[in-house]
């Protein structure tokens, strides 16, 4: 009977001391819930936004139409030379960059090189330029070209699908006597772009009204086929 006793109030030391562990259990799992949804909530602790992800996002869209304003700040100007226009960007064709004003000047950058239309039609233009590198690199950024970026520039990422920001540093010789440092912001799309030059001018790039709703006029399917 003893032994019987002894085994018993043994079960129920077991059973008290198993409700306490499942007690304390619950309230330490209802604490860590809300913690974790947080966690999982917030951009950048959940799952880090990164390179491959940019590009995908830059990548998707066939065709985008927008407007731009370029704003060149050179040191010797107490006001920057502003020129808008709009774009036309086309997934496996290429860049249509239509300035509008203070002149009007069509060019088209497609992997072949930069061209730009005259009364004869689409001209090439010389490809070692200061300029052709710059209107390189704003296809390669359009297009979300994250591994063609990356041969020639450190790349520096930060932000959410959403909000997100990205600094390039030149690698090659060539490319840091034209650019210090690049700044690119964006979302969905790209926004801004900031080139800081190596002379220590400054070009600002705004993008507006960025949208990817309506594919290729006639005329424009017509520019990037010549």
């Amino acid at each position: 009977m003893k032994v019987g006793a002894s085994l018993l109030a043994k079960r129920v030391g077991l059973s008290a001391n198993c409700m306490r562990l499942r007690t304390v259990v619950r309230r330490f799992a209802s604490k860590l819930a809300p913690t974790l949804l947080v966690l999982w909530c917030v951009p950048g602790l959940a799952q880090a936004f990164d390179l491959q992800q940019l590009s995908d996002q830059l990548s998707r869209p066939e065709v985008i139409h927008g407007r731009f304003i370029q704003e060149k700040h050179l040191r010797a100007l107490p006001q920057p030379l502003t020129s808008k226009g709009h774009f036309v960007l086309a997934k496996n064709h290429g860049l249509l960059w239509l300035l509008q004003t203070p002149l009007q000047q069509d060019y088209r950058i497609t992997a072949q090189g930069i061209a730009r239309r005259d009364g004869g039609g689409w001209q090439m233009l010389p490809g070692k330029s200061a300029g052709a590198e710059q209107n390189r690199l704003f296809l390669a950024v359009l297009q979300g070209d994250s591994s063609g970026l990356q041969r020639d520039f450190e790349l520096k990422l930060q932000g959410s699908a959403q909000n997100w920001q990205l600094q390039l540093i030149p690698r090659s010789l060539l490319l840091k006597q034209i650019f210090n440092q690049i700044n690119i912001d964006g979302g969905e799309l790209v926004q801004r772009i900031e080139l800081l030059e190596a002379q220590g001018d400054r070009t600002l790039l705004i993008m507006q009204d960025s949208s990817s709703a309506q594919p290729l006029s006639e005329t424009e399917q017509h520019d990037f086929a010549e």
